[in-house]
């Protein structure tokens, strides 16, 4: 398989998306790239992990994934390549695989170690273009994991806002929002409940599509991302009702 997927917070204004499909392309001309986002909020490492988690799995077994949300780069974290029994992924170890590899049978983690795969670089700002992507770019070439550097044997784990139990209710919070403005949050399982309380509004039911919302009201759907999504039909939740990063959503259980 020569498919390469990268996931990066570089945006597109600076050209840094694209000099990894330089790379890739000098080292495999025949590599196909897909380009998951490069909108990630900057440094935002929980959004990154999110997105992946998200979609990766609708990729073609093999598929390589460069994910480049690096806010320590250059510093000790490592830089890894992960096989599992379906893909490979290619990052820093920060935990911006974590939330992914819950759901992969992980057969191989190696820390990137081999100096002839990277290209020759006198800093330590761009392992994006100078590390992960020329790696990513030799391993859809058969490249194997074993000559890529040293085997480790654990990643970094991301901490994630699990909802909290309590006697009555279930509270959870907003942990992204889409370009949309819907709140994503972190249920992902509702139980029977009476209602859902968002910044003093309250929600009766789960929507089956967003036009079954109700207009100038907060919303709740499961969303894509497979968690319950806050909105307000063809208008942005967040803007419309104030709504911010870790606003609480209190799920009242029916009695």
């Amino acid at each position: 398989m020569e498919l390469i997927v990268l996931l990066t917070d570089f945006g597109l204004e600076d050209g840094f998306a694209g000099v990894l499909k330089g790379v890739i392309y000098s080292i495999n001309p025949s590599a196909k790239v897909v380009d998951l986002s490069h909108n990630i909020n900057s440094f935002d490492i929980l959004e990154g992990a999110l997105v992946l988690k998200a979609h990766y799995r609708y990729f073609p077994r093999g598929t390589v994934f460069v994910v480049v949300i690096d806010p320590g780069v250059g510093t000790e974290r490592l830089p890894i390549v992960v096989k599992t029994e379906n893909y490979y992924f290619v990052a820093p170890d920060n935990g911006v695989l974590s939330l992914a590899l819950e759901n992969e049978k992980i057969e191989k983690i190696v820390k990137i170690e081999n100096k002839e795969l990277l290209l020759n670089r006198d800093n330590e700002t761009f392992h994006g273009r100078d590390i992960f992507s020329p790696v990513g770019a030799y391993l859809s070439k058969g490249f194997p994991i074993d000559k890529v550097g040293i085997e480790i044997k654990n990643i970094k784990k991301l901490y994630f806002p699990k909802p909290v139990e309590e006697k009555d209710y279930l509270i959870g919070e907003i942990i992204k929002f889409d370009k949309f403005g819907n709140g994503i949050t972190n249920i992902d399982y509702l139980p029977k409940f009476e209602y859902i309380e968002v910044k003093g509004h309250k929600i009766k039911k789960v929507c089956k599509s967003f036009l079954e919302g109700e207009k100038g009201n907060i919303n709740i759907i499961k969303g894509s991302f497979g968690f319950y999504e806050l909105f307000t039909p063809v208008d942005s939740v967040r803007d419309k009702f104030g709504l911010k990063l870790g606003e609480k959503i209190k799920v009242r259980r029916r009695k």
